[in-house]
């Protein structure tokens, strides 16, 4: 039989800069977050402004498997959350880290066996340290990857336990989140180096307490490292999605690879979001950076600048950081990035290879990627069904002739229609210019 050979999607070439102004759907992490502690709340909550993405959609469809009722309002990002008895279910992960990595501990509060898979690409990511603790906090658990069994009896002593959680902040968070349902609670130390993405976890602190639930956090000292949730209630709360600020970094990029402006709409002041951190990022290449009451603009340089950066803290901003320093006018070092091989692909090796088949110049290092300027040319971007590596082929394709991106839909797995978005924001770029010189 045939192979089927994967789509391929013209990355639009930005003709003149980029003037628009993009809203982004809510942000993926903190629905997901909120997804859950609903599920385990006292009585119903409501989330407003979810999400609606491949990753959000499996969560739902997995918490409704477990027992869960969530309603939807008519425009599908309002919903209504009212825990129900935890029972047996059949779970898909998909891709989704949260899903893998946050349902676990709520498997082993269910009644009855809670059965794991997920995409092929899944399978070999790293769940053996979260299915390790809860085996260690009383947990019946079959397997340590993709797919697994939990063995739910209903409830779950807790305790404390020592994991090594620098290959992904997750397992942290997926701990913590359900931690009050547990007899005991739990106290979780970290034994390893430094983890990535700390600002997910300040996230998820963040949330616990907004519902009631007490949380120590890690001191200086004895205790660096150390997270302790005491058991009791998890209060219904009324969530408020902020919008993605990760997804927003591509549409902010095409101002900055093109000379344009962009404005991102409902950019919070305060935030726990990684994708914050793009501000400083774009500012250091020589963009420049306004947030004027709720709207944030990003206004192009006439030159991107390369940048020496360390982003183990907010690795998943690494391919579109990659994107711009393939498009830039020195050399880029990013550093403190070495657990992205354990992401949806090794997103190291991928990047390197992709930059290098369109004539550029990336080279992996010990723990990131080292990008040299180059003349880039047209060619075949592969995603390696990663949203992030699409969306990072669509940023260059903005200054390069001729990318075309394979599978450009496995961006759904985070923002649904984003290649109907970036022919919107070229769009309505274009009818800026025409009004400005007609």
């Amino acid at each position: 039989m045939e192979a089927v050979r994967p789509s391929l999607w013209n990355a639009p070439r930005a003709e003149a800069p980029v003037v628009a102004t993009v809203a982004l759907p809510g942000s993926k992490s903190i629905t997901n977050r909120a997804l859950i502690l609903a599920a385990l709340a006292d009585g119903p909550s409501t989330v407003t402004g979810a999400l609606r993405s491949r990753d959000t959609d499996l969560m739902i469809d997995a918490l409704r498997a477990l027992g869960t009722v969530v309603d939807e309002a008519a425009d599908s990002t309002t919903l209504r959350v009212t825990p129900g008895s935890l029972r047996g279910a059949a779970v898909d992960c998909g891709l989704a880290g949260t899903v893998m990595r946050f349902l676990p501990p709520v498997a082993t509060l269910a009644d009855g066996t809670v059965r794991f898979d997920g995409d092929e690409q899944a399978r070999t990511r790293p769940l053996g340290t979260i299915l390790s603790a809860l085996r260690g906090l009383g947990a019946e658990i079959d397997g340590d990857a993709l797919p697994f069994t939990v063995r739910g009896t209903g409830s779950l002593r807790g305790g404390s336990i020592t994991i090594d959680a620098s290959a992904s902040s997750q397992f942290v968070s997926g701990l913590l989140l359900s931690a009050a349902a547990f007899d005991d609670g739990v106290t979780v130390h970290h034994d390893g180096l430094a983890i990535p993405s700390m600002p997910h976890i300040d996230m998820t602190v963040e949330m616990l307490r907004r519902a009631g639930v007490e949380v120590s956090t890690p001191a200086m000292g004895d205790d660096a490292d150390t997270w302790h949730v005491r058991p009791g209630t998890i209060r219904a709360v009324d969530w408020v999605i902020e919008p993605d600020l990760s997804n927003a970094t591509a549409f902010l990029a095409a101002a900055a690879v093109t000379g344009g402006e962009v404005t991102v709409p409902l950019w919070p002041t305060k935030t726990t979001q990684p994708g914050d951190a793009i501000r400083e990022i774009l500012a250091m290449m020589g963009a420049d950076i306004r947030l004027e009451g709720a709207n944030l603009t990003v206004r192009g340089p006439r030159k991107l600048t390369g940048l020496d950066i360390d982003l183990h803290d907010v690795g998943e901003l690494t391919p579109t950081v990659a994107a711009l320093a393939a498009l830039a006018d020195g050399p880029s070092n990013l550093r403190g990035i070495a657990h992205l091989r354990g992401h949806e692909t090794d997103r190291l090796a991928a990047l390197a290879a992709e930059i290098n088949s369109l004539g550029g110049n990336a080279t992996e290092t010990e723990d990131g990627l080292s990008i040299v300027p180059a003349k880039l040319h047209g060619g075949t971007w592969r995603s390696y069904a990663d949203h992030r590596m699409a969306t990072a082929g669509a940023i260059i394709g903005l200054n390069v002739d001729g990318v075309e991106i394979e599978d450009i839909g496995t961006t759904a797995k985070t923002l649904p229609s984003f290649e109907n978005m970036w022919a919107a924001m070229l769009s309505d770029s274009a009818d800026t210019q025409r009004k400005v010189t007609s």
